[in-house]
């Protein structure tokens, strides 16, 4: 860190760089902006960050974040219980949620499979979403993991555990976004457009 900074703000960079997207420019700007809160602001936002520590924990069914046992989602009685999507993390079902299209329950499996970073299927919640299935009476199991070595490597993983089961098992759509260009697409995007076309 540079002289020019005092040993507390250089502390405080530090600690804000360790964040994920944050890089050294804007830890620094996060840095200034949190010294020029008043101290009930920083007060606050310091207990915000402690209770949400100490209270948030994993749905025991779902994995999903909560405040209680389960989370609001598995507790909704309204919500389609044929269908379960699952998700590499609780991100992604908060994407899900903000379309207000999918009605069904979810599966956070807390990470996807990537060899490189050490992480093997029985370092996820697969176990537990072998047990969801056997004893919940899906439907159909759509798998939401993203489009990348990691996410398509999941996906195959889990069609290959849960296929045999007799189950109907989607992966979703991936392509060209809304309102995007052909031409400025890159060309495995384009391939997964035509692999993945459906009849109008």
């Amino acid at each position: 860190m540079p002289s020019y900074f005092t040993r507390p703000l250089s502390k405080l960079v530090g600690e804000l760089e360790k964040l994920p997207g944050v890089g050294p420019k804007s830890a620094q700007r996060l840095a200034f902006h949190i010294l020029r809160l008043t101290a009930e602001e920083v007060e606050s936002l310091s207990q915000a960050i402690l209770e949400a520590k100490e209270h948030v924990r994993a749905c025991s069914i779902c994995y999903n974040y909560s405040d209680q046992d389960t989370c609001e989602i598995c507790r909704d009685a309204r919500r389609d219980r044929s269908l379960l999507c699952v998700v590499a993390d609780a991100r992604d079902l908060v994407a899900f949620e903000r379309t207000s299209e999918y009605k069904g329950l979810y599966h956070v499996l807390q990470g996807v499979i990537s060899p490189m970073d050490g992480v093997g299927p029985e370092m996820l919640r697969i176990r537990e979403l072998q047990k969801r299935i056997a004893e919940d009476g899906f439907q159909e199991i759509i798998v939401a993991t993203n489009p990348t070595i990691e996410g398509d490597a999941t996906a195959m993983y889990l069609a290959a555990i849960l296929k045999p089961l007799g189950l109907k098992v989607s992966r979703i759509a991936h392509g060209m976004p809304v309102g995007g260009d052909l031409d400025y697409a890159d060309q495995a995007t384009l391939v997964q457009s035509l692999e993945w076309r459906r009849e109008m």
